[in-house]
């Protein structure tokens, strides 16, 4: 098969997994649309400004649970008001001088963007960027200060009135985090008993265990500090987290060894467990901390069991927070050439609608910021998404544009074409990382295209000038990030691996008494998944930067074997074994392999 033709089919493969429906699927792309369809209401009655993207900012920071999407919105707030003082301060600076604006856009989007790259930030960098970026290029449309202190507070109103909604929303129909992260652990504990009793969902498992607990005990952080259940419950649903994990790991390396009556029982324990989860925190719980786990998989499914079914004591809670910044936020050069790269294309972008005097394609800084990328492999692959999303979510506005928009009368109508348009959006973009930047440009071109002024309009002309800006914004990124500083996939791929053996490394050489800790594989486990999903990207990458099909076959040898060592490293016996020394000298040996492979 050409490389064309598994470049084609790798698409459509992902495209047709990725839009199947999932529990909570629907639940997350009806509550984002709702919203976006009260934030188009909000907007238009009061006359907010930039209605498309406060719209979109819910779309693309939406999360499924209330306590998160609350606790972002809040801190977004905060931040966007932190940062429009500061612009407030620089105004009188900026205004008259172009150069000036520019270097202040420069700075504050590249200050932003790093943060984003290298912390817990996350995406909220990006639109911090977003918010300095676009705000500044108003400067020059207004003749007087006193007209740009209001357009930086319009720029602030545009993201805090979204941000209200998500708070106020969330408060009523929001999706309960504690409801969730339960109907999370009981998933896992029923797909087990489904692998004890037909094993028929091992694939389903694997996938449970590629997740990992990080997302899961994020919520539970959450839960905890908005005080949603009570402290016994919380602590139970935090180690509940952390056992399910161990009774898949468990079983999964078991796979069809047991005996068939230890099966039978084992899932029936399952079931009994997901009810315990259901409850909350199992009645009659011992006071004494009885948890002692075995050196085998059997030992300690048995063992994860009677702590969820509450025959032992809960077991001390795992410390060690997630600082800010990541570890190698000022070592790892990609961080700082990321804000780089997108920095220069939003100002790329900028001074050409700006050159030409066409401030209709606007929307191509837009596109940069919350279009930035990584490693050229994804750059291209989600070039790809983002295109097709953008031409999808275009059409349907440009559809409802000809034939609904002439028919509507007022902002309800408006509302409920919002509501249409971003259901398809969000049941998109709720799906997977590979296919959820369609659906993020699907809402943007949408949004875009339909909310042009404070009602309906059908001007076609501001429509389709947005759309060349979505496109103009996508191609300026592609080039920028495909030919400044490339980044093969590969380097990612080594990077994943080798923390991962450093993981297993640190496992290994922790204290022999110390059993370790479901953090710590997990996390492990969820690095190699990463860097097998990573390499399956190689086909989108050009050929002078992909890898020979034999340094890819080593790197998947790699990452099969470290995966197989996982839960040898989960299990291990207590004190000194020849079994530990054995496991560090074949993870030195990936390490060497692995250092041949970068060299």
């Amino acid at each position: 098969m050409t490389t064309a033709n598994r470049f084609l089919s790798a698409v459509l493969h992902t495209a047709r997994n990725d839009l199947r429906p999932f529990d909570g699927r629907l639940a997350m792309a009806w509550r984002v649309a709702a919203q976006c369809a009260l934030a188009a209401f909000v907007f238009m009655t009061y006359g907010i400004p930039l209605a498309a993207i406060g719209c979109y900012l819910i779309l693309f920071l939406m999360k499924p649970d209330s306590a998160e999407n609350t606790l972002m919105a809040i801190g977004l707030t905060v931040l966007v008001a932190l940062v429009v003082l500061m612009l407030l301060y620089l105004v009188r600076w900026t205004i008259d001088d172009t150069m000036w604006r520019l270097v202040v856009i420069a700075v504050g989007s590249f200050a932003f963007l790093y943060l984003g790259a290298a912390s817990q930030l996350g995406e909220i960098g990006s639109v911090l960027a977003l918010v300095v970026g676009f705000a500044m290029t108003l400067l020059g449309d207004v003749p007087f200060g006193e007209a740009a202190t209001r357009a930086l507070l319009y720029a602030w109103l545009m993201t805090v009135a979204p941000m209200g909604i998500i708070v106020v929303f969330n408060l009523f129909l929001g999706r309960s985090a504690v409801r969730l992260l339960k109907s999370e652990l009981v998933q896992r504990l029923e797909t087990v008993g489904r692998v004890l009793e037909q094993a028929t969902a091992a694939d389903a498992l694997q996938a449970l265990l590629h997740e990992g607990n990080e997302v899961l005990k994020k919520r539970a952080g959450n839960i905890k500090l908005l005080h949603l259940v009570s402290t016994a419950q919380t602590r139970y649903l935090n180690v509940a987290i952390d056992e399910s994990y161990r009774l898949m790991l468990a079983v999964a390396t078991l796979a069809g060894r047991m005996p068939e009556r230890q099966r039978a029982e084992m899932a029936a324990q399952c079931r009994l467990a997901a009810r315990a989860v259901t409850e909350g925190c199992p009645p009659d719980m011992p006071s004494e901390n009885t948890a002692t786990y075995g050196t085998g998989p059997a030992e300690a499914a048995r063992q994860a069991l009677d702590t969820l079914l509450g025959r032992c004591a809960l077991p001390a809670e795992q410390s060690g927070k997630a600082s800010f910044f990541f570890k190698d936020a000022l070592t790892n050069p990609n961080y700082v050439r990321f804000a780089l790269k997108t920095t220069a294309a939003a100002i790329i972008s900028y001074l050409i609608y700006a050159a030409i005097d066409w401030q209709g394609i606007h929307t191509a800084m837009i596109t940069c910021y919350v279009a930035a990328l990584g490693t050229t492999a994804e750059t291209v692959h989600k070039l790809t998404l983002r295109i097709i999303g953008c031409l999808i979510g275009a059409a349907m506005g440009v559809a409802s544009i000809l034939f609904l928009i002439p028919h509507m009368t007022g902002i309800g109508s408006l509302m409920a074409l919002v509501f249409a348009g971003i259901l398809v959006a969000g049941w998109v973009s709720a799906g997977s990382e590979r296919i959820a930047y369609a659906g993020i440009q699907i809402g943007l071109a949408f949004l875009l295209t339909v909310l042009q002024g404070f009602g309906p309009d059908i001007d076609m002309s501001a429509a389709s000038d947005r759309v060349v800006g979505i496109l103009l914004g996508n191609l300026v990124m592609y080039l920028v990030f495909t030919r400044v500083w490339p980044l093969g996939i590969a380097s990612t791929v080594n990077n994943k691996i080798s923390d991962a053996l450093e993981g297993l490394t640190q496992i290994l050489a922790a204290s022999p008494a110390r059993p370790a800790t479901m953090d710590e594989v997990s996390s492990v486990v969820v690095t190699l998944h990463q860097a097998r999903e990573a390499l399956g990207l190689s086909l989108f990458e050009p050929r002078y930067l992909r890898q020979d099909d034999e340094t890819i076959s080593r790197l998947k040898d790699l990452i099969v074997r470290a995966d197989a060592l996982c839960p040898v490293v989960a299990f291990k016996p207590a004190g000194p074994s020849s079994a530990t020394a054995s496991v560090l000298n074949e993870v030195d040996q990936m390490k060497q392999l692995l250092s041949k492979s970068q060299g």
